[in-house]
């Protein structure tokens, strides 16, 4: 993933905007005297977390930095946002002003964009795509009515203020669906995926389009890469699972191909060597992560003894070993201080007990017993042609943590 700067740029698709005639008194500041343009250039060269905390200082520093043309200056900024266990619901809203709260690893720094101005009683944000931030909302109940009104998708842009609703859903596909959020060379499509079919909205369109999915059981951990989706399958029994990773083009989303089961007979035992596996986007364009606890043997209960990361290139569709987390920090994870054949048997479910997110090349690792931070692990460029990385880890301070867990992860948003 290319390193994030802070440095001012320019946009030539984008042309300045002429200087605003000033309607400030004689005796004001000189800084609110600069033409908008100018306090553009200047703030976008400060950390983001600076810039827009600039934005409560007056209406001028407020509308500059808020503009589409001010947004158009910063560089690529990607992110990991997450999100309270709890919903915000009404009785607190005013209290507690609902917020994303975000981590920014180029800077180490976390981050809090206010949501106060969307108008919803409960907010419940699931996913990210481009700027755009996606967020179940429950509507104000209707006084004729006692039935409770159906959830809707709400698109937003913490940075601009501006959101979009769109049209509404059963509860059941919000409490069970998994939201998707194609990127704009793929559509720029919503998804919303449950274990029997999947419903889709196209920008524009006046209703969702609903699709069977066909699937041997719930789609497990989905993600988008390129135009198509990829997901883990469990085809086992009841006393075992088996995962298999299926494959589906957006464009052929309930057509006759449909989903493909994705198998070489060079990948071996890949799936089997992995306890509760995760699927993760990579840092290239055509690559995906698979992530969880690597198992000690092949019986059922055997005990795992850290996690590993496993990259696949779509490309060639060969697998290799991309990352494993050291004993020192799996043990973390698991609550054991020892070491040896004890920790290893005490390690048996310490998988279970993390949970995995990220994607861009970056995965990050939270669990119960680990309060106040996560563990990080980021892909490293090749040091040379043909030689992989086993990239980096390292933990993140400052995590927030509750009685339930710590945040859950929304996405990785790239500003």
């Amino acid at each position: 993933m290319p390193q994030t700067t802070r440095a001012a740029a320019t946009s030539p698709e984008v042309p300045p905007q002429p200087p605003r005639p000033s309607l400030l008194p004689a005796s004001a500041s000189p800084i609110h005297r600069l033409p908008d343009d100018t306090l553009q250039h200047i703030f976008s060269s400060l950390p983001l977390r600076d810039t827009f905390s600039s934005r409560s200082v007056c209406r001028q520093f407020r509308e500059a930095l808020s503009s589409i043309h001010f947004l158009t200056l910063l560089p690529p900024l990607r992110i990991l946002a997450l999100r309270h266990p709890r919903h915000h619901h009404q009785s607190s809203h005013h209290q507690h002003p609902p917020s994303l709260l975000a981590f920014d690893p180029s800077s180490s720094r976390w981050l809090r964009f206010p949501l106060s101005f969307l108008p919803f009683p409960s907010l419940s944000p699931v996913t990210a795509s481009s700027s755009l931030l996606y967020l179940w909302a429950d509507h104000l109940p209707s006084p004729s009515s006692d039935s409770k009104p159906p959830k809707s998708l709400v698109l937003c842009n913490p940075l601009t203020r501006s959101f979009r609703v769109l049209p509404p859903l059963g509860s059941a596909w919000s409490r069970h669906g998994t939201v998707l959020a194609a990127p704009a060379a793929a559509g720029s499509a919503v998804l919303v995926l449950t274990e029997l079919a999947a419903l889709s909205y196209s920008p524009g369109a006046a209703s969702w389009r609903k699709f069977s999915l066909n699937l041997p059981s719930k789609p497990r951990s989905p993600v988008i890469v390129g135009a198509s989706i990829y997901s883990l399958c469990d085809i086992g029994s009841p006393w075992r699972n088996q995962w298999k990773l299926f494959s589906c083009s957006i464009a052929d989303l309930g057509g006759p191909r449909g989903w493909v089961q994705l198998e070489r007979l060079e990948w071996g035992d890949v799936f089997d060597i992995l306890k509760r596996p995760r699927l993760v986007r990579g840092g290239g364009s055509d690559q995906i992560l698979m992530i969880g606890g690597l198992r000690s043997s092949f019986a059922v209960d055997a005990p795992c003894s850290t996690v590993l990361i496993l990259r696949l290139n779509l490309g060639s569709m060969d697998w290799e070993e991309a990352g494993r987390m050291p004993p020192e920090m799996y043990r973390c994870f698991a609550g054991v201080v020892g070491q040896g054949a004890t920790a290893v048997a005490a390690n048996a479910g310490g998988n279970n007990k993390v949970k995995v997110f990220g994607g861009e090349g970056r995965v990050w690792f939270s669990g119960k017993r680990v309060r106040g931070k996560m563990a990080m692990w980021e892909e490293e460029e090749e040091v040379e042609k043909g030689a992989g990385s086993r990239g980096i880890w390292k933990w993140v301070d400052g995590a927030p943590g509750y009685g339930d867990g710590v945040f859950r992860v929304l996405s990785l948003m790239p500003w």
